[in-house]
């Protein structure tokens, strides 16, 4: 193995020692810059790994959270490695060219991990503003639903409201109907029973009329044969008052002449002689 291989590979290990807490031997000064490298080419990793993780940040707002803390962790890593890099920069101010390869290093080092802050809060800030944005969304949705279902609800009233007046107003046309029917059935029961009663009025008119027709009619017949038997008497009794005057004269004219014969048969009756 060589000699740049292995200065790599211990570079590594003193990265991930540096990871873990513990505190790792100085760099010899050769390995300087292998060091920066690597903790640059870490903070890129670091960086590229929070803003995969943060990029997902506005799918849901469960995940947000959870790519916050991925985002935290990154920062932590970051702020580990900004540790290493300062701690390589105090190990490399044993060499002047060291040192200045490692400021530089380390200036990159930072604006990266600067960046890194800026992109991780952007992103933060992006998720708190999706975050925002569905809550508002959900609550317009909320409102919305609430103001159809309201709608829906005032819909269903008017028309129960409209089907129930409708009941009403068809129940009071149908008593009135009934009222009218029944009104004008009694109009007909009383026309129907004033004209029965008109005509058996009539007929009992009728027929007292006749009666008394009838009556008249034999009182008239009645007057008339009593006339005519009183004639018939009154002729009757003219006719036997004639007869008994016409008999007492025949008697007074015979007893006349008889009287007269016996006057003449007298003989001192000087006309008799």
């Amino acid at each position: 193995m060589s000699k740049k291989a292995k200065s790599k590979s211990k570079t590594k290990l003193n990265i991930k020692k540096s990871k873990k807490g513990r505190r790792a031997a100085p760099p010899k000064r050769r390995k300087v810059a292998v060091s920066i490298s690597a903790l640059e080419a870490a903070a890129t990793k670091a960086a590229d790994f929070a803003a995969k993780h943060e990029a997902a940040a506005a799918e849901s707002k469960g995940a947000a959270e959870q790519r916050r803390s991925d985002a935290d962790a990154a920062r932590q890593e970051v702020t580990k490695l900004e540790a290493a890099a300062k701690k390589a920069k105090r190990d490399a101010a044993k060499s002047a060219a060291a040192v200045k390869e490692a400021n530089n290093r380390a200036a990159k080092l930072d604006a990266l991990a600067k960046k890194a802050r800026r992109e991780a809060t952007g992103r933060e800030a992006a998720a708190e503003r999706a975050r925002l944005a569905a809550a508002e969304k959900a609550r317009r949705e909320a409102a919305q639903q609430a103001k159809r279902e309201a709608a829906e609800k005032a819909r269903l009233e008017a028309i129960e409201r409209a089907k129930r007046k409708a009941a009403e107003k068809a129940e009071r046309d149908a008593a009135r109907k009934a009222e009218r029917e029944a009104a004008r059935q009694a109009k007909r029961e009383a026309a129907e029973k004033a004209k029965i009663e008109a005509a058996e009025r009539a007929q009992r008119e009728a027929a007292e009329k006749a009666e008394r027709e009838a009556a008249r009619k034999v009182e008239r017949e009645a007057a008339k044969e009593a006339k005519r038997e009183a004639a018939r008497v009154a002729k009757m009794e003219a006719s036997a008052q004639a007869k008994r005057e016409a008999a007492e004269k025949v008697e007074a004219e015979r007893e006349a002449a008889e009287r007269a014969e016996r006057e003449a048969a007298e003989p001192g009756n000087p006309g008799g002689r």
